[in-house]
C-alpha cells in the first residue's frame, strides 16, 4: 500500500466498547458483575523492506465479556466461547446454555411464537467463571477494517491467528494470565477451539486448564460424504437410528438398547460390509440391507437403492417422506414440511430454521436494550460472507485438527478435555467424536483427562430443556475440577 494511501490517524479505528453494571442470583446467591461489549480493534505488525512501519488495524472484532465484581483474578477461571459454521456469530453459546441471560425458543414440537422472551438464565457458567464471547469477522458485529479484504480472514489458517490474538489480548489487557483459562467451542468452534489451545501454547505458552468441545468436527473424514470415504457412512447410523428411534419407528425399544444394537453393528458388520464392495455376497447384501432397514427405519428398497450408504441429507428428506415431513440435520427430532416430497434433499433445515428467529431476536434486542451497545450495522447471526472458507493448508489431505489436541495434550498434561454429543446430532454425529477421541495420538495416562457427556437432544443440546439443567452442572464441574485451586 503506497504511503497516501493509508489511514489518516483521524479515521484509524478505535474500541468501541461499553460496559454495564448487573447481578443475578444462583442457588441463592446473588452474583454482582460486569458486562463490556463492543468491538476491539485488530492490528498487525507492518514491515516494509525489513523497516518497521507500526501495528496496522486489520479488523474490528466484536465480543461480549462478562466479569464478576470484586473476584480475585488469579483465582477467577475465564472461559473464552464461540460458535462455529464457520459462519455463525457465538449467539448460540452465548444466550443458549453459558451467559447469565438465556432466550426461550422453545423445543420440538412446542416452538415459543415471537416475539419469544429473555430471562435470567440461573444455570449460568458465570458462577464458576468469567465469560468471553467472540465472533469471528464477518459474523456478529465484526468486520474487516474500512479498506481491508474480509477474505483475509475466511480460512482456517486465519481464524485461528487471528482469534488466538483476540484471546491474547484481551487476557493481557485485563491481567489474567494467572487465571485458570478454559476455551469452548461449538461445531467448528471445536475445530478452532483445538487448533488455537495448541497455537496460543506453542507461541506464546499460554496454557489452558481445559476445552470444552460441543458438537465436535475435529476430523473431517468422519464427516465428509465424498466419493470413496466409507467411514462417515458407519459413524452416521447411530445417529440415524437415535432419529428414527425418537420419530416412533422402533416401537416402544429404549432407547440405550436401539443405540447399542446400532454402535455394534455399524463398528463391525456393516464397516465389514462396505469395504467389501462388489465382493459382498448376496446373502451378505441382502442381511446388511434389512439390518439398515430396521435400525434406520428406511425401507428396505431405499437402502438397497443407494446401495447400503446413506447420505445425511438424504436420510433426513426421506425418513418421514410418507407422513410428508423433513427432520432436522442440527437436530433430527424437529420437523418441517416441503413443497416438493419428491425432492432428494430438503431445501432448508427445519431445527435451525424453529431456534434462529428467538435467538436473533434476543440478541438484537438484549445488545441494545440492556447491554447499551450501539451498532446500525446488522448483526449476523449466520453469514454466507465466509464463503469459499479457505483450507488450503489442507490441500491433497483431509482436514483434521486431532493432531493439535493430541500435540497440545502431550506438552501440557493438565489440560483436560469435556467432549458434549447430543444423540440426535446430524451435523455431527456422535459416534464420530467417539472414533477421534479412540484414535488420539495421547499416552494412556492422559486419557483420563477426558470425560464425555451425551445428552439426547441434537446439535445445540441446551435447547432441549433437560439437557440444557444436565450440561450446565456438567460444565459448572468440569470447570471446578479443572481449575486447580
Amino acid at each position: 500500500m503506497a504511503a497516501n494511501d493509508e489511514q489518516k490517524p483521524s479515521e484509524d479505528p478505535t474500541d468501541d466498547l461499553v460496559s454495564s453494571q448487573h447481578s443475578i442470583t444462583v442457588d441463592g446467591r446473588e452474583l454482582a458483575y460486569t458486562a463490556t461489549t463492543g468491538r476491539i480493534v485488530l492490528r498487525q505488525e507492518k514491515h516494509t523492506d525489513g523497516a518497521f512501519d507500526g501495528n496496522v488495524a486489520k479488523a474490528e472484532v466484536f465480543l461480549t465479556a462478562y466479569t464478576l465484581d470484586g473476584a480475585e483474578a488469579a483465582d477467577r477461571p475465564v472461559t473464552f466461547a464461540f460458535n462455529g459454521g464457520p459462519g455463525s456469530a457465538s449467539v448460540w453459546l452465548h444466550l443458549g446454555l453459558l451467559g447469565p441471560r438465556r432466550v426461550v425458543s422453545g423445543d420440538a414440537g412446542a416452538p415459543e411464537p415471537p416475539p419469544y422472551g429473555l430471562v435470567d438464565n440461573a444455570e449460568t457458567l458465570l458462577a464458576e467463571s468469567d465469560l468471553v464471547f467472540i465472533d469471528p469477522v464477518s459474523t456478529g458485529y465484526s468486520r474487516a477494517v474500512k479498506g481491508g479484504k474480509p477474505g483475509d480472514f475466511h480460512g482456517f489458517a486465519a481464524d485461528i491467528e487471528y482469534i488466538s490474538e483476540v484471546i491474547r489480548l484481551w487476557t493481557s489487557r485485563n491481567d489474567r494470565w494467572m487465571s485458570p483459562k478454559f476455551i469452548a467451542g461449538e461445531s467448528y468452534g471445536t475445530t478452532r477451539g483445538a487448533a488455537i489451545a495448541e497455537r496460543l501454547q506453542s507461541k506464546y505458552g499460554m496454557y489452558f486448564n481445559g476445552l470444552i468441545l460441543i458438537s465436535t468436527a475435529m476430523d473431517f473424514n468422519a464427516l465428509d460424504f465424498s466419493e470413496g470415504n466409507e467411514l462417515p457412512y458407519a459413524l452416521f447410523l447411530p445417529t440415524y437410528a437415535a432419529i428414527a428411534h425418537y420419530h416412533g419407528l422402533h416401537g416402544d425399544r429404549p432407547l440405550a438398547e436401539v443405540l447399542a444394537e446400532a454402535t455394534a453393528f455399524a463398528s463391525r458388520d456393516y464397516i465389514w460390509a462396505l469395504y467389501q464392495g462388489n465382493r459382498l455376497s448376496t446373502a451378505d447384501r441382502q442381511s446388511t440391507v434389512d439390518r439398515l432397514a430396521a435400525l434406520t427405519g428406511l425401507s428396505a428398497d431405499y437402502v438397497d437403492r443407494v446401495n447400503l450408504r446413506i447420505e445425511h441429507i438424504r436420510f433426513f428428506t426421506e425418513l418421514l417422506r410418507s407422513r410428508r415431513l423433513t427432520v432436522g440435520r442440527i437436530d433430527g427430532r424437529f420437523t418441517g414440511w416441503e413443497a416438493d416430497y419428491g425432492r432428494e434433499h430438503f431445501s432448508s433445515d427445519p431445527s435451525i430454521d424453529a431456534i434462529t428467529g428467538p435467538y436473533a431476536s434476543a440478541l438484537n434486542h438484549y445488545l441494545r436494550g440492556e447491554l447499551g451497545y450501539q451498532n446500525d450495522l446488522p448483526y449476523e447471526v449466520l453469514s454466507d460472507r465466509v464463503r469459499p472458507w479457505s483450507y488450503k493448508d489442507f490441500e491433497n489431505a483431509h482436514v483434521t485438527v486431532a493432531d493439535k489436541l493430541a500435540s497440545a495434550m502431550r506438552t501440557n498434561r493438565h489440560l483436560r478435555v469435556h467432549i458434549a454429543a447430543g444423540y440426535h446430532d446430524g451435523a455431527t454425529p456422535f459416534a464420530g467424536s467417539d472414533y477421534v477421541i479412540a484414535h488420539l495420538a495421547i499416552p494412556e495416562e492422559l486419557r483420563a483427562n477426558i470425560d464425555l457427556a451425551y445428552y439426547e437432544a441434537g446439535h445445540m443440546m441446551y435447547v432441549h430443556e433437560p439437557s440444557r439443567l444436565q450440561q450446565s452442572a456438567d460444565l459448572a464441574a468440569f470447570i471446578r475440577a479443572s481449575s486447580h485451586r
